[in-house]
Parts: structure tokens; C-alpha cells; sequence
């Protein structure tokens, strides 16, 4: 049974939170002027009318959440967020058509970091920072957050957590899931802070750092510049950026028990040596085409493809250099790259590094098995015997991945893009990775695409960062059964 009015009422208190979000842009955009201080005072006031009136409508309603319920809220709260969180850059007039204030806004909080402008610059501050803020806020998790700052939403809060982390088996550190959501909120912020500190001492100003710190830490991409991290021109600031890309794209429990006196934690872990294993051997190659194709300094291909492979394997979709100009095969190993996203409980979105791990070794098992049919063997990921539950679960998710991913690619054809540009764009958003290929590189935007590919493609990020199962669950006639 689902129980309506407990989800409104956990959604109002969703919305209200939202409102609270967007005063520190507002008080950017007042600091610095702009035009855009009245959108966020208007979108604050809306923002806060409806949440409060739904609160109060709903307060009465207590009971458990279901796991039914947890699905509608983490999938409603995120397209909430997108449509009321749209409004500064509509109300502004910067971004005058909704459709791509939607996408932009659904960009930011699902961490694909895809964007419909053609001058970033032009952006106020206030717009810049919410932008980056949508990011952060979306990277662990709109839930997770409001898990561990809301006590109203403690109850039942499991059930949240699964939904929001669909993964073969959500990493609880404790067994509570609002203390779980503190510490991993705890060590995002450390590392953010961290970062915004390093920005700063290589060069980079305070605002600047903060909104790259925010869109590297969620895997996000939104950049203050038009050119992205390749503004800089800095050795330092990128490399800075790769290695907190890295640190977004592993599994932030790691994180946690690294800090805790164990940072040999990343070596024990097979999901984080295989991500590894992926980087260094694509980097490798990339690097070594660079060097060759254009005869540049080896030092330079190298600072290009390695940030470049981290930007793409991790969705990140920062970018230094514009890999449209690079050889096919190098294109290819970035396409590639697309489907190869962070590791489980990172804050990466698309497919998991544990997911294609069990598939590979389930796939090496069924070949051993041919050969001695009579012979038990499990597939094992480290020490940890993987059910066949699990195995299928992944199977399954792996195949709605490809069939949606295959629907994607015909249906922006059909609206009139390539194939290159359709494939990219569907990987890229799919994967919430941002840039994608053909008109859809590092360098383009998706402002020239028709709203309907724009509202497909919004979809799909959605789809991407909830792990597919959350969101197409909704739609199946069986979910609203009793």
C-alpha cells in the first residue's frame, strides 16, 4: 500500500529545504548585483508557500515508510528539485525558455553537468553558484542529505537509503541510516574544503574555487568558464582536479575508514584495483596517441589524458582539451569510458565499476564451466562470494542500461541528430558525464537540440543518477497495486 500523504508530507519537507538552499546564491547575488536577486526571492517565497502548505496539510500522517514510498519520494523529490530549483535562471531572464532552465537544473542535480549556455561567463554570480551548488547537493544525494539534517524523515529512513542507493548492497557504516548519512556528509564536506583550499593556493580565486570544488566532489562539471578547467592553462589546478576526481569517483565509506587510521583500505578493495587498473591502462593509451598524433610534449599529452579519462570514467566531465580532435581510437577509448562509470557509493552516476566487475567474472566463471561442467565455482569479488541474486540483479540492470541506451540512440536520430551526436548525447546523459561526441563535444552545448530532445535527455539523467530501477519501477502497473 502507498501511503500518499506520508509522502507528501516527507516531499514538503524536501521543498522547504530547497528554499533553505537557495539563500546562500541569494545572498551571492546580492553581494555581488546582477539581476538575478529577485528570481531566488521569488523562487524562496514559492519555494517555502507550497512546502509549508503542504506540511501542514499532511503533518497528521506518521506511519512507516514502505519501500513503495521510498522510490516515489527519491524520484519526485529529484524532479521536484528540478522543476521549482529551474526557476531562478527562468524568473531572471538569463535562461528565458523553462525547457532549458529545466535542463539545466536537472543537469546540475543529477551531476551530468550538460549545459544549454553559450556563454557561461554571462551568467551573474548568483546563478554561477547555484548552478554549482545544484551539483553538491545532488552528488551524495538530495535523500542523504535531508536524512542526516532532517529528524522528521529518521523514520523509515532505510527505505530512503535503498532507493537512493540501488546498488548490489548499499554500504551501511552504522547501524543507523542518519548517522550513516552524517559521516559520509562528513567526509564530502572534509574533502570539498579541502579542495577549495588547494584551488586557492594554486592561483584560483575564492569563487571560482568553490563552484570547481563543488562540481569535482559531485562528479558534476559545471564550470565558471567557458572553457572549462582549460581556463586555467595550470598544471597544478589540474592536477589538483584529477585527484579529487578520483577520490569523488571511490566508494566514500573507503573514504571514511581511510580517515579513521586504515588507508590501506584502497588496496584490499577489488572494485577500487579494478577503477585503478581502467584509468591507468586507458590513460596509457591516450597519452601515447596524443603524443604521436600531434608531437606535443609528452608531459602535456599526459596532463590532457589523464584528466580527460578521470573527467569521463568518473562523470565528472570537466575538460582541459577537446578530444573531438583527437584520433578515432582515442575517441573510441573515451566512448568507451562512457560505460565504465565510478565505483559504489561514490557520488558518479551511469553504470557502477562493481556492476561490470561481476558481470566480467561471471562471464570468465561461465567459460571455466563449459570446460569442467562438474566443477562449483562461485563467483567471487575479493573474498566475498556474489549470490546468484545479485548476479541477476545486475544482468538485469545491465540489460534495461542497454536497451534504454539503444531506444536513446534511435529516437535523437529520429528528431534529427547524427548517429555520433545521438550516441554521445544518450551516453553522456545516460551516464550523467555532461559532454558527449559530434555536436555534443567538450567544447558545444545542447542549447541547439528541440525541446523534446531536451525533456528525453532530462529524463534520461534522471533515469542515469537513480540507477534506472528506482525511476522505471514507478511505471510498472504491478508498483501500484495493493
Amino acid at each position: 500500500m502507498i501511503h500518499i500523504k506520508v509522502i507528501l508530507n516527507t516531499l514538503s519537507a524536501l521543498i522547504i529545504f530547497l528554499a533553505i538552499s537557495l539563500i546562500p546564491p541569494a545572498i551571492i547575488s546580492w553581494y555581488y548585483g546582477g539581476g538575478d536577486f529577485n528570481a531566488f526571492v521569488y523562487t524562496i517565497i514559492a519555494s517555502v508557500s507550497v512546502g509549508i502548505i503542504l506540511f501542514f496539510t499532511t503533518r497528521n500522517h506518521k506511519q512507516e515508510l514502505r519501500a513503495k514510498d521510498g522510490f516515489i519520494i527519491v524520484t519526485f523529490g529529484w524532479v521536484l528539485f528540478s522543476l521549482l530549483g529551474a526557476l531562478p535562471f527562468f524568473l531572471s531572464g538569463f535562461i528565458p525558455s523553462y525547457t532549458d532552465a529545466f535542463f539545466e537544473t536537472m543537469s546540475g542535480f543529477s551531476t551530468t553537468g550538460a549545459t544549454i549556455l553559450t556563454d557561461i561567463e554571462a551568467l551573474p554570480h548568483g546563478l554561477l553558484f547555484w548552478r554549482s551548488l545544484t551539483h553538491w547537493l545532488g552528488g551524495m544525494g538530495i535523500i542523504l542529505l535531508s536524512l542526516a539534517i532532517l529528524p522528521l524523515l529518521g523514520v523509515g529512513g532505510m527505505q530512503l537509503f535503498k532507493a537512493e542507493v540501488p546498488g548490489p548492497s548499499p554500504d551501511k557504516l552504522t547501524p543507523r541510516i542518519k548517522h550513516t548519512a552524517e559521516l559520509l556528509w562528513g567526509v564530502y564536506v572534509l574533502l570539498t574544503v579541502a579542495e577549495i583550499i588547494l584551488l586557492m593556493m594554486g592561483g584560483m580565486g575564492w569563487f571560482d574555487s568553490v563552484c570547481h570544488s563543488f562540481g569535482t566532489l559531485a562528479t558534476g562539471g559545471f564550470s565558471t568558464k567557458n572553457a572549462s578547467i582549460g581556463h586555467y592553462n595550470s598544471a597544478y589546478v589540474d592536477y589538483i582536479i584529477t585527484i579529487f576526481m578520483i577520490l569523488a569517483g571511490l566508494n566514500f565509506s573507503l573514504h571514511y575508514r581511510a580517515l579513521r587510521g586504515k588507508p590501506r583500505i584502497y588496496f584490499k578493495d577489488p572494485e577500487t584495483l579494478f577503477f585503478f587498473g581502467i584509468i591507468g591502462a586507458a590513460t596509457l593509451f591516450v597519452t601515447f596517441s596524443i603524443w604521436h598524433q600531434t608531437s606535443q610534449d609528452i608531459a602535456l599529452s599526459f596532463r590532457q589524458g589523464f584528466f580527460q579519462v578521470v573527467s569521463i570514467i568518473t562523470t565528472t566531465g570537466y575538460g582541459t582539451a577537446d578530444y573531438e580532435t583527437w584520433s578515432s581510437s582515442s575517441r573510441m577509448v573515451i566512448f568507451i569510458l562512457m560505460f565504465f562509470c565510478g565505483c559504489a557509493g561514490s557520488t558518479g552516476g551511469g553504470l557502477k565499476i562493481i556492476s561490470s566487475l561481476i558481470l566480467i567474472k561471471f562471464s570468465l566463471n561461465e567459460i571455466k564451466r563449459l570446460i569442467h561442467p562438474q566443477a562449483v565455482l562461485p563467483v567471487r569479488v575479493g573474498k566475498v562470494v556474489v549470490s546468484r541474486d545479485i548476479i541477476a540483479n545486475v544482468a538485469g540492470f545491465y540489460l534495461f542500461y542497454v536497451s534504454i541506451f539503444v531506444f536513446g540512440v534511435l529516437f535523437m536520430n529520429i528528431l534529427g541528430l547524427d548517429f555520433e551526436t545521438s550516441l554521445g548525447g544518450v551516453a553522456a546523459s545516460l551516464g550523467n558525464i555532461g559532454p558527449g561526441l559530434g555536436d555534443l563535444g567538450p567544447t558545444d552545448n545542447y542549447g541547439f537540440l528541440p525541446d523534446l530532445g531536451k525533456w528525453f535527455l532530462s529524463f534520461l539523467m534522471l533515469v542515469g543518477r537513480l540507477e534506472i530501477y528506482t525511476v522505471l519501477i514507478i511505471f510498472t502497473p504491478m508498483f501500484w497495486k495493493k
